[in-house]
């Protein structure tokens, strides 16, 4: 069970009650991703940067951090492991939850001394306080590792900072790097590394990992778990969002007035955007503008095969859903028509 933290403990993403990457042990669903890396570490070929891809919250940096432990604990010399677990309380295991390994070090946004608000993108300076340990000797001749969560954060500055120690790195060093969309990387960075896609997880996997997370979540209502898996889309990120009971509500209104097609329940359509307009329903607003978008998207790949034009019209009605939502936030507008407008008003 992860320590108790406060608001002001708590770090970009992350959720209170719910362990951290680096405190989680378990990997659930990623074994094709862990072969992987006992094979390269069995066989002495291990790169030294890997590039973990895929959509968010499914469990990229816990397999980053996972892989960390194992090498800061028994290094590579000993043939193929049959497994990267190493038990909770193994004094390494301690260092990293803790991130007081002096082999270690982990380059994300982070608030700096005195300031109230983390920063929006990962610094060149941030990168270059964490990237200073490859310019010394390691603690014990092990490795050195540096977990970057996560790369889409960088800057132009502090991705050059980066790209320029994997280029040219010391011995024995190791960088695993997160990233949501590898694509938008800088190329030379993606060139340099080895790729390994992870991929969404099953919805009972995802299932299973919600009621291991911690009291809270073991606590919930079991449908109620059941469904924010199946809508999670292989996210256990997207999962612990619509744990909240309006959350999945707003989702399953949305959905069911998409279901009636060009003649939805204009009544129910207008409770929901007397709802949605509330300024203390931000997050709610934006789920069901996420629904939206998320059901047109996977309708588009549905209907791969068909008429160009048919497709065009979904891509076109799925940009004006995102355009009107972008002008009534730019401009303070109503929202009400902009939800209206997600069923065809």
């Amino acid at each position: 069970m992860p320590p108790e933290r406060g608001d002001d403990d708590l770090e970009p993403g992350e959720i209170p009650g719910v362990p951290r990457p680096r405190e989680r042990q378990d990997l659930v669903g990623q074994e094709a991703a862990e072969r992987a890396f006992r094979e390269a570490i069995g066989a002495g070929r291990l790169h030294h940067a890997w590039l973990l891809g895929g959509p968010k919250g499914i469990g990229k940096a816990t397999l980053a951090f996972r892989v960390a432990r194992h090498l800061l604990a028994r290094g590579d010399g000993a043939g193929e492991p049959d497994s990267l677990a190493l038990p909770p309380g193994h004094p390494v295991a301690r260092q990293v939850a803790g991130l007081s390994h002096p082999n270690l070090v982990l380059l994300r946004r982070q608030k700096a001394p005195g300031a109230k608000t983390v920063p929006t993108q990962i610094g060149v300076d941030a990168a270059r306080r964490a990237l200073h340990l490859f310019a010394e000797t390691s603690a014990d001749a092990g490795y050195r590792i540096c977990i970057v969560d996560c790369a889409d954060d960088l800057n132009l500055a502090s991705a050059n900072a980066l790209l320029k120690v994997i280029e040219e790195p010391p011995p024995r060093s190791l960088f695993l790097i997160v990233s949501h969309a590898p694509g938008r990387l800088l190329p030379t960075i993606r060139s340099r590394c080895r790729r390994l896609a992870l991929t969404p997880l099953p919805a009972g996997e995802v299932a299973r990992v919600l009621r291991s997370l911690g009291p809270a979540q073991a606590m919930m209502a079991p449908e109620l778990i059941e469904r924010a898996a199946a809508l999670s889309e292989g996210s256990v990120a997207r999962a612990l969002d619509l744990l909240d009971p309006d959350t999945i509500a707003v989702v399953d209104e949305v959905e069911a007035l998409l279901d009636q097609g060009d003649r939805p329940d204009w009544r129910r359509a207008l409770r929901l955007a007397e709802r949605l307009a509330s300024r203390d329903a931000d997050a709610l607003y934006a789920t069901a503008l996420d629904t939206v978008q998320r059901r047109l998207a996977a309708e588009i790949a549905r209907r791969q095969g068909e008429p160009p034009a048919r497709l065009v019209a979904l891509a076109d009605a799925a940009e004006r859903a995102a355009r009107a939502a972008r002008e009534a936030q730019v401009y303070n507008l109503d929202r009400r028509p902009v939800v209206l407008s997600l069923f065809g008003a």
